[in-house]
């Protein structure tokens, strides 16, 4: 398949099969790459735009729902009650 680097521009081909993994450094040409995206994300060059909903807009079952997918996503340890936070 073929791609272009959203860092450098440069255009690069890869081999994805179905059920096989992408290269380690995918989407971008090279982990050199892939880390100077990260370094802009970490120095706050990149922002996401879009304000997120404030969890007090969400149901008790959306609140739950997104609780358990966090936690099974290992995002998070454990999820304290709005009580204990």
């Amino acid at each position: 398949m073929e791609s272009r680097c959203s860092v450098c521009g440069q255009g690069y081909t890869f081999e994805y099969k179905p059920g096989k993994k992408l290269p380690s450094y995918f989407p971008f040409c090279s982990q050199r790459c892939k880390s100077i995206d990260l370094g802009k994300w970490l120095n706050g060059e990149y922002r996401i735009s879009t304000s997120l909903p404030h969890i007090e807009s969400l149901t008790d079952t959306e609140k739950e729902v997104l609780a358990e997918y966090l936690l099974k996503d290992g995002e998070v340890d454990e999820i304290l009650s709005e009580e204990d936070a």
